[in-house]
């Protein structure tokens, strides 16, 4: 069945897809194409949560683009559209002699070598574009490589802040760029300092304006919210201190320290036990120096050293210490030495490191720890600070499967946080969430949070949410091949899987259930039953028929 499917498609496709050896038979006519759903563990990508491999969170993304309301993640009031006045004002408040390029974007780190954009901004006059941060002549050959993401911003003019008399003529002029680059940016605009700051990026300095989002208060200004601004597998949305995984491998004092019974003497320090014969002496030296600073004894186990000291050996030391060693001609020599501490070591030797071995020793040494930037949420401030009815994405994320249902319905209700507009805009994103979300429900998964890690399913729940998934696509006509689904189920939840089982052969598609679970079997259109014993001792077929059959089959 697979092998018949797989040559339905092109030889483009199949070159993709793994093939099956051919059978040993001569003819098998209308045979289904087949799909597997199968007690394997989920993925192990630590990315992948409920929400993105059943699509829900997809169209909440949608969702929150479409309907959410922004607010300023600084002082939390809602942002408002900036009128050119405002954005004039806010530009005209910067230090005085300050040199400022204002720039009109014209695409935001999109793929494509952009020739047309470049082109049309030449027609229209403009001598200079901003490429990926970098100012370049229109006038000469821009070649963009189009498997990257690039920005282009089109210089409208190149402005200094002044006050006194000349501002007012300045201030016309402003007014008139930042309506031009407005025009062009449809209603977006970036002022860019024109000497970027020594050892920045040539983007720091960076201030979006908008017509559509900023707040009043802060000056805060977001750009368009698209889907991809709550994706944390995205830039334009992940937190950038964990790139949005939600968590940080940090060095952990309690594996580092992991067997207190030890001195220093004899290895505590356990990231500093494999070394080379040269760094081993060095490293004693070190601790040497250490226990004479913090007055304490090599040969006492780390357990009964006192706080501080323990402090001091993970933490490191204010000043620096002494080290002295024997040169060559006999003379003892000394240098001075600023001890960082071995959570410091273990975290910097980690980074800096181009061993995979010595990455992977170090490993031992971390714990994955909630980032302390995002609180384990995975996006960006301003990602978070759009809301519908005063909930972010994330709080819905983190909201069981059976309570996001019922969200998303109270949303479509008379009196919901949506307006009459916002509720027929949403309506057709709504009924997809609450498809997918219903699905969950009748195979017994309610209590899954959307935002659970795929990582941390049983093969019985990865199993299930698959099964979810071909439930959604409603085809038919398919052949379906589930491995004991039941595994992990309450007895109570069974009768809902068995209904779903029902639904997908009501659709016209055959479903073939390997299964122990009685109430199953009693609800099978055809059994087949293979034994009589288990292992080696089975693999004959005992009975086949309907339940009738089966139960007047006295060896069954």
């Amino acid at each position: 069945g697979q092998r018949r499917y797989v040559e339905s498609l092109s030889a483009y496709a199949r070159q993709f897809l793994g093939q099956m050896e051919k059978p040993d038979v001569d003819l098998i006519e209308g045979l289904s194409p087949a799909v597997s759903i199968d007690q394997k563990g989920a993925t192990r990508n630590p990315r992948s949560t409920v929400g993105t491999v059943t699509e829900i969170y997809d169209h909440l993304r949608l969702l929150f683009a479409r309907v959410g309301v922004p607010h300023c993640p600084k002082c939390a009031r809602p942002i408002v559209a900036q009128t050119v006045q405002g954005i004039v004002d806010r530009i005209a408040e910067e230090p005085d002699g300050t040199r400022l390029l204002i720039l009109a974007p014209l695409v935001r780190d999109r793929k494509g070598e952009h020739q047309q954009l470049l082109a049309s901004a030449k027609r229209g006059g403009f001598a200079r574009v901003r490429v990926d941060g970098f100012v370049r002549d229109l006038s000469e050959e821009i070649a963009l490589d189009k498997m990257k993401n690039h920005t282009l911003e089109v210089v409208v003019d190149r402005f200094v802040v002044r006050r006194g008399t000349e501002a007012a003529e300045d201030r016309a002029r402003l007014t008139d760029s930042v309506e031009t680059a407005l025009r062009l940016g449809e209603g977006l605009l970036v002022t860019a300092r024109a000497e970027p700051p020594a050892g920045g990026t040539p983007r720091d300095g960076d201030r979006t304006y908008s017509e559509r989002f900023a707040c009043p208060f802060d000056g805060f200004s977001v750009g368009e919210i698209e889907p991809r601004t709550f994706s944390f597998n995205s830039p334009h949305g992940a937190c950038p201190a964990c790139t949005g995984l939600g968590t940080k491998l940090e060095p952990d004092a309690d594996l580092i320290l992991a067997n207190p019974d030890l001195s220093l003497a004899e290895g505590a320090i356990l990231p500093w036990q494999r070394q080379s014969a040269a760094t081993s002496q060095y490293r004693g030296a070190v601790i040497e120096a250490l226990a004479k600073r913090l007055r304490i004894s090599l040969r006492t186990p780390v357990k009964d050293l006192p706080k501080k000291a323990r402090e001091a050996i993970l933490g490191g030391l204010d000043a620096p210490l002494r080290l002295s060693y024997e040169g060559r001609g006999g003379q003892v020599r000394s240098y001075e030495l600023e001890f960082e501490g071995v959570i410091a070591w273990v975290d910097r030797h980690y980074r800096e490191t181009t061993s995979e071995f010595l990455r992977a020793d170090l490993e031992r040494y971390l714990s994955e720890r909630p980032c302390p930037t995002c609180g384990g949420r995975r996006l960006k401030p301003e990602s978070l600070a759009v809301t519908i009815g005063e909930r972010s994405i994330v709080d819905v994320a983190r909201l069981s499967v059976a309570d996001a249902l019922e969200w998303a319905t109270s949303l479509e209700r008379e009196g919901s946080p949506l307006g009459v507009r916002a509720r027929k805009v949403a309506r057709q994103v709504l009924k997809e969430i609450r498809a997918r979300l219903g699905f969950l429900v009748d195979v017994g998964l309610d209590y899954l949070t959307v935002d659970r890690a795929a990582t941390t399913l049983s093969g019985g729940e990865a199993q299930r949410i698959r099964l979810a998934t071909q439930i959604g696509s409603g085809l038919m006509g398919v052949l379906y091949i589930l491995d004991e689904p039941s595994i992990g189920l309450h007895q109570r939840d069974n009768a809902k899987l068995i209904r779903t089982l029902l639904g997908m052969r009501d659709l016209g598609n055959t479903v073939i259930v390997v299964e122990h679970d009685e109430e199953t079997i009693r609800t099978a259109d055809w059994i087949v039953d293979i034994g009589p014993g288990a292992g080696e001792h089975g693999g004959e077929i005992i009975a086949e028929g309907t339940l009738d059959d089966i139960l007047a089959s006295p060896r069954s």
